[in-house]
């Protein structure tokens, strides 16, 4: 159960995505934590990968070991080869995890194992890393992108002053984090709006300004078409005019095009429509202490008529921490809230949906894991 926890704390550290946290931490024979590890994002180490690497470098021998990870070890080269053979290249004898992957191309890492001769148990404190990664197993078993929705607005939620100016309300510190999350996402959405008053590129740049390497797809949704002149076309013009208004219907889009992790920048007609529809999985709010008292509202109408019904959120402490000071602004890591009650039916359904019949299934965080 330790080493469990020491694993989800691990997972905390990395960034959320089109990936899952994930968190391993290894344990020699006498049950004593020798190495841990976390996946850091999308073309890194995995976790199961980056414990083996982390006991490596201190010349540790791993045959007969345990590894304690919060998801089932993948079974695919993606950017990064498989983990469940990473394991039994390395000697490890035992894999406990948490729950299955439901991810297709990277499922069944348990069945590879198992076939090479480890013993592989599974549902080591499911409800903890269900609840982890909750809205990253929603968006998968839904066949659409995760949805990372982004505010850049002052202290009385103003994202535009009254005359439509709007650069820079945010600091250049938070304007640089925001460029990093721009590379590593597949896409970038705006509304027709936005693209007709601002006219923005939706390119990652870095400090001075220049192109990063990659560069997501832009994404503009609107039923008005996009100037030929816009700036968004680029020198590549890698921009998908999506001619709806239904957020549903955008991602749908946008998944069949290959695009994973998605971030929503705006306008406020956007934000508003992607949060009522409840399709954001995480929420990054750069906070400027500047007030304007008038212009435009970061968000618009959400339906919501009682506070009984207000949409509640919670602080996530992922890749950074909840609350982060940026230059001048505060950096704010938001995620819907979730009831821990939900989570068992959850993991029955993705049990019924990835399991299979030759792993050990433990009870929730019982015994059966014995001193882990």
């Amino acid at each position: 159960m330790a080493a469990m926890e020491r694993a989800l704390a691990e997972a905390l550290k990395g960034p959320r995505g089109v990936n899952p946290l994930v968190g391993a931490v290894i344990l020699d024979a006498s049950a004593r934590q020798i190495a841990t590890g976390y996946h850091r994002g999308a073309g890194t180490p995995h976790a199961e990968a980056d414990a083996i690497a982390q006991a490596g470098l201190q010349g540790l021998d791993l045959s007969g070991s345990t590894m304690v990870v919060t998801l089932e070890p993948c079974n695919h080269c993606g950017r990064t080869g498989p983990c469940a053979q990473a394991i039994i290249d390395a000697g490890i004898a035992n894999v406990i995890y948490a729950v299955d992957d439901p991810h297709d191309p990277a499922a069944g890492g348990a069945a590879t194992l198992l076939a090479a001769g480890v013993k592989v148990r599974s549902g080591l404190n499911a409800e903890g890393a269900f609840d982890l990664n909750r809205r990253w197993f929603d968006a998968v078993l839904s066949k659409r992108p995760f949805v990372t929705l982004h505010i850049a607005q002052t202290l009385d939620s103003r994202i535009a002053a009254q005359d439509g100016t709007s650069q820079w309300i945010s600091s250049p510190e938070s304007l640089a984090d925001n460029h990093s999350t721009r590379g590593r996402i597949d896409a970038i959405l705006v509304g027709t709006q936005t693209v007709m008053i601002d006219n923005p590129r939706l390119t990652a740049r870095n400090s001075a300004g220049e192109l990063e390497g990659r560069q997501p797809l832009r994404a503009v949704m609107g039923l008005r078409s996009i100037p030929e002149d816009a700036a968004i076309h680029g020198d590549d013009g890698r921009v998908l005019h999506l001619a709806t208004r239904d957020p549903r219907q955008a991602l749908d889009t946008l998944f069949a095009a290959g695009v994973r992790h998605l971030m929503v920048e705006g306008g406020s007609r956007i934000l508003s429509a992607f949060l009522t529809a409840g399709l954001v999985d995480e929420l990054i709010v750069y906070l400027a202490p500047t007030l304007l008292g008038s212009g435009t509202a970061a968000l618009g109408d959400l339906g919501i008529t009682t506070l009984s019904d207000a949409q509640h959120w919670e602080w996530d402490p992922a890749g950074g921490g909840a609350v982060q000071t940026l230059g001048r602004d505060l950096r704010l890591h938001l995620r819907p809230a979730g009831s821990q009650t939900s989570a068992g039916s959850a993991i029955t359904e993705l049990s019924k949906a990835t399991s299979t019949d030759s792993t050990v299934h433990l009870t929730g965080a019982g015994s059966a894991a014995g001193g882990y």
